[in-house]
């Protein structure tokens, strides 16, 4: 039976059609995937999350291959839990006491981790006229960056010291923005939370006579009023070279967004527990994980990733 014309022309452009699809299979079967991002929320560039961000994000990017680790410099343990939780971030650190007492329904975020403890200091001049908590009624005074650990923590102590209110004349800035500010005068004292040694703060030590004000009576206070997560903790004078402290401390977590794949979160926990050694080069305080400890994370749950292999390995 012989073709029309218009016949002819239709299954010209059905084969025209059928091999541009051939080829476009054929392209996306030699198209290499794109990588999986990870993105590291973590704090300010002269604080600890960042240090510690830095280093797991290289270990992360030379050891999976098929992924690309990056930080994102933020306000620190509540902005870190937002943006965890909304997909913002992949990864991130946080304090335990930014995060809900309870998870009940259905958690966007679970944890990694708990890495190390973070305390509060409360830093001075060490000719000035503030010596304990009381002391800063009246004065100026940073509680750390909006969307900080630091704010909530210090925040809380104000509170348990009656301190609440106007009864502080409160500036919101971060490590950086509250050490040059201390040291022009424009602040009498700043509270920042993190793992020994605060590099920001080492650098203040080192350039000004400065005092860490003990808080060591506001550990129980807080404890009985917001729960048990808070402890106290020394800070020995070879940290920054002044007289030693007892503060506060609560424990800080890695945390992972739920939906993120298990063999994935298994490999991140691998290596954040097996390249300590590494880590700890890049700051102190990551060397004081272990699997041991790392898997007390109330109230968070474990990431199923990071609870296989936990099991595997019997901390």
């Amino acid at each position: 039976m012989s073709r029309t014309p218009s016949s002819r022309a239709g299954l010209a452009a059905l084969s025209t059609v059928l091999l541009i699809a051939n080829l476009a299979v054929a392209s996306c079967r030699d198209t290499p995937t794109e990588p999986t991002s990870i993105r590291i929320a973590t704090g300010s560039p002269t604080a600890v999350y960042y240090a510690f961000g830095q280093s797991l994000a290289a270990i992360l990017n030379r050891e999976l291959p098929d992924v690309r680790a990056s930080v994102v410099i933020t306000a620190a343990s509540a902005e870190n839990v937002q943006l965890v939780g909304s997909g913002g971030a992949e990864l991130g650190f946080t304090q335990a006491d930014v995060l809900p007492t309870s998870t009940a329904g259905s958690p966007t975020v679970n944890a990694v981790a708990r890495v190390y403890d973070d305390q509060l200091h409360l830093v001075t001049t060490s000719g000035g006229p503030v010596r304990g908590v009381a002391d800063l009624r009246g004065r100026r005074v940073s509680v750390g960056a909006p969307g900080s650990g630091t704010e909530i923590t210090a925040t809380r102590l104000l509170e348990v010291a009656r301190l609440g209110g106007d009864e502080v004349r409160r500036e919101r800035l971060g490590l950086d923005d509250s050490v040059m500010a201390l040291r022009s005068g424009r602040i009498d004292a700043f509270f920042f939370s993190g793992g020994l040694p605060v590099r920001g703060i080492e650098e203040l030590a080192e350039a000004s006579a400065i005092r860490i004000v003990d808080l060591s009576e506001w550990t129980e206070p807080l404890r009985s009023r917001y729960g048990q997560v808070y402890v106290s903790r020394d800070i020995p004078r070879s940290v920054y070279g002044v007289d030693a402290v007892t503060t506060v401390a609560d424990p800080n977590y890695l945390i992972v967004r739920t939906d993120l794949p298990e063999p994935l979160v298994r490999e991140v926990t691998r290596l954040l527990m097996e390249r300590r050694a590494e880590l700890a080069a890049a700051h102190p305080a990551a060397g004081r994980m272990s699997p041991r400890s790392a898997i007390v994370t109330a109230p968070l749950s474990l990431h199923p990733g990071a609870a296989a292999w936990y099991r595997a390995t019997k901390p």
